[in-house]
């Protein structure tokens, strides 16, 4: 249990793919102008990572260390395929803006390094596991980062939600600021400049922690004796 907690720490704020270890930022700057775009993207890598995850894992013991790279680009690609193919098939439009990003995935340093150091080493349920929470980090700092550029961006939230989920979310966008259009955060610099307040923040707060666990020092735990003379 210690692993699979240790597992989702990693994956989730400690080794954040795109929070610590930077990897994969061409996808995320590029196509997290809104809700709508970061999580269909953040879907798309989810289930590719838990997938090559998962069949590098069950093929570690068959393949030899010559063909070990390309066997995994291969595995990668064939579930970023699928997961283009589905993109297509439900949600066409939302497959257009994307555009190249999706196959894009391939190329995934995250992706692919997960596959090399973890998932090729490890058993099944650690590998997918690992895939699902490193997924998730990348996901949500991508649902974050396209939250924050369409708000401050242009004062919306879940603007065009149709795209992915069909009619039936129609209504579920909100207008926070009305008449509103900051044209900087929608454009790439905007992003760069809001990803960069993310990983301060996450800095800041793995700072705040840090000096919370640091223990008293001796000097800080002296009581104040009743009686006597305090030197």
């Amino acid at each position: 249990m210690s692993q699979f907690n240790e597992l989702t720490r990693n994956g989730l704020w400690n080794n954040n793919p795109a929070l610590v270890q930077l990897l994969g930022l061409c996808p995320l700057l590029a196509v997290s102008s809104s809700v709508v775009n970061a999580l269909g993207l953040g879907l798309a890598t989810l289930l590719v990572m838990v997938g090559s995850n998962v069949s590098v894992s069950l093929i570690r013991h068959h393949v030899s260390t010559t063909l070990r790279l390309p066997a995994f680009v291969l595995i990668i690609a064939a579930f970023v395929t699928c997961a283009d193919l589905l993109m297509q098939a439900y949600a066409f439009t939302l497959h257009g803006i994307l555009g190249i990003f999706i196959p894009l995935i391939v190329t995934n340093c995250a992706i692919l390094g997960r596959a090399e150091t973890f998932a090729s080493k490890n058993p099944l349920l650690p590998a997918a596991t690992d895939g699902l929470m490193m997924g998730l980090g990348f996901a949500l700092v991508l649902l974050l980062l396209g939250a924050l550029r369409e708000l401050f961006g242009q004062g919306t939230l879940f603007g065009d939600m149709q795209l992915l989920f069909g009619p039936m979310a129609q209504g579920w966008r909100i207008e926070v600021f009305a008449n509103y259009d900051f044209l900087f955060l929608v454009l790439p610099p905007g992003a760069f400049f809001a990803n960069g307040l993310l990983i301060a923040a996450k800095n800041l707060i793995d700072d705040r922690l840090e000096k919370r666990r640091q223990p008293v020092t001796a000097k800080e735990s002296r009581r104040v004796r009743v009686t006597g003379i305090i030197k």
